[in-house]
């Protein structure tokens, strides 16, 4: 007997597939796929929710002093010319920082071998590329998702059967965290 569905792809297609399909449900909350699928990403996705229930008060409060280049009103840096050339002002400033403990580090790295990177897009088409921005779901996994299964044992997703897709006949679902 089989330990996983083989899904008719070679073994990094099937991979491939799998961490998108984990990655899209983790940053959008619901995806729509065939029965097959579903079960596959339901399996890595609430591993992962465990894990990051698991670790997601594991760290420690750190103060920092950091160099911060100044900024003017438009949010460009300040310069100012020292011997003939222009150089940009830093101000000092003391930010507090969250840093993992090992085990959470080690939850975050397996995580990411999991995860895409995401890329969130503005709404409207004006500046797309300068206004991207980089969604950090290992980041949200810890912060936003974890804290709602914490008194849940597992059974962190959802499948609802939808029905027959209309060109092949496979049965659809919808698989969505809970």
């Amino acid at each position: 007997m089989a330990k996983y569905r083989k899904l008719g792809r070679t073994s990094s297609q099937r991979k491939a597939i799998l961490r998108s399909q984990v990655t899209a449900l983790i940053n959008n909350g619901k995806i729509v796929t065939t029965e097959a699928r579903a079960k596959e990403t339901a399996k890595i996705a609430e591993s992962l929710i465990a894990l990051a229930v698991k670790e997601k008060d594991n760290f420690e409060t750190v103060k920092v002093t950091a160099k911060v280049a100044r900024k003017d009103k438009d949010g460009k840096r300040v310069k100012e010319v020292v011997d003939g050339k222009k150089v940009t002002v830093y101000d000092e400033v003391e930010k507090e920082i969250k840093k993992d403990l090992p085990s959470r580090l080690h939850a975050r790295r397996k995580m990411l071998q999991v995860l895409y990177p995401v890329t969130e897009l503005p709404e409207d088409n004006s500046g797309r590329k300068k206004n991207t921005k980089e969604v950090d779901l290992v980041e949200k996994l810890f912060t936003e998702v974890a804290p709602k299964y914490t008194n849940r044992n597992g059974g962190f997703t959802r499948i609802v059967k939808i029905g027959q897709r209309k060109g092949d006949g496979a049965l659809e679902v919808l698989l969505e965290l809970v």
